[in-house]
Formats: C-alpha cells, structure tokens, sequence
C-alpha cells in the first residue's frame, strides 16, 4: 500500500472488509473508492455530481454514476450495500437528514467522514480574528465554500442519539495522527461507522 495515503482513507480502509459491497456518495475524483477496489477488492460504485470528477473516476476504470445525493436514493433497494460512504461530503449537502436517513436505509451501516467545526484553531482564528475560519480541513473562505452545515462533533454525536442511530466506531483524526482526549476540541476530523 502507498505511503501517502490520506490518513481519513486509511481509517476508513481499516474499517471496511475484504470484497464488501460498497456505495460511494460524493465520491470526488475517486481516489477512496480506487483504494477500496485495488487494496479490498470491494465491489464499489459511486455518485458524484461534479463532471469533472467523474472524468477522473472513468480514467480510475471506476464505476460512478453522475447523479445529485440530495435528490435521494429511490433506485436503490433496503439494504442493497454493506457500507455506504458519506466523507466529507455529508456537511455539503442541502438535506442533511434525508441524506442521512437514505444512507442508513440502502446500507447496512454507514461510514461518515466530516471536518470538525469545533476544532481549537477554527475557535482560535474566529475568537482573535472575528472571521470565518480557514484550516488544513476548511481550506474555503466563507463565500466559496461548499460546507452547508457546520456541525461539530459533539453535534453529530446529538444527532444519532437522538435519531437512534448506533455508533459502532468512531475515530477522531488531528492531521496526522488520531486524537484521544478532548476530540472535539483537538481533532480536526471526526470518522463514524454507523447503522440503525
């Protein structure tokens, strides 16, 4: 395996069984589900929105549909994968329950990538600054950004609780090693694997 492997993508290898049936939302350019394919031997898929991102994906020899993950999942049946992947894409959409809730019913449990808002240096640079802030995980200024939600992870943690959603793992992430104590002060990602 590379060395220079994101280290949300190794947890996420980690996770993620030998030849399991995998559905990727707002997969990019494809470079997690490539991993996925080459490395487990998963039978993935994904959807993306971005044209040029599936240009990408098509020169991986990736199967990805072009398709919106806000306008919803009917084509796929209950259960019809064993992982669904939402990295780092669940903040950017515009329904964020429905997303969710669609991501739980076509898969048998859900992997959620996301940046924590409530990391130190974001708190830092809006407490000092008076500005949004721009990070390694949130690069965008305020007026290009395509974060919808800006949640913590404390907030996620709210949300499956009160969704009964079951945490099975969850893994907290600074930029390049894993945080243990205070995540959602230290850690700049937060990784969960999910299910009903």
């Amino acid at each position: 395996m590379r060395s220079d492997i994101r280290i949300d993508h190794k947890v996420i290898l980690d996770i993620i069984p030998p030849r399991a049936s995998v559905l990727d939302l707002g997969c990019g350019a494809g470079e997690l589900l490539e991993l996925l394919v080459k490395n487990k031997e998963v039978r993935g898929q994904g959807i993306e929105i971005d044209e040029q991102a599936i240009y990408q994906c098509v020169a991986r020899a990736l199967n990805v549909f072009h398709g919106d993950i806000d306008t919803g999942l009917a084509e796929y049946q209950d259960g019809s994968f064993d992982y669904v992947i939402l990295n780092q894409s669940l903040q950017q959409v515009e329904h964020f329950d429905k997303v969710f809730q669609d991501a739980l019913r076509v898969g048998k449990k859900v992997i959620v990538g996301f940046p924590n808002f409530a990391y130190f240096k974001a708190r830092l640079q809006l407490g000092f600054s008076g500005r949004a802030p721009v990070t390694k995980t949130l690069p965008y200024t305020w007026y290009e950004s395509p974060n919808l939600h800006f949640f913590s992870i404390l907030d996620f943690l709210d949300y499956c609780r009160k969704n009964d959603t079951k945490i099975e793992r969850a893994v907290y992430l600074g930029i390049k090693r894993r945080v243990i104590f205070f995540p959602n002060l230290f850690a700049n990602t937060g990784i969960f694997l999910v299910s009903r």
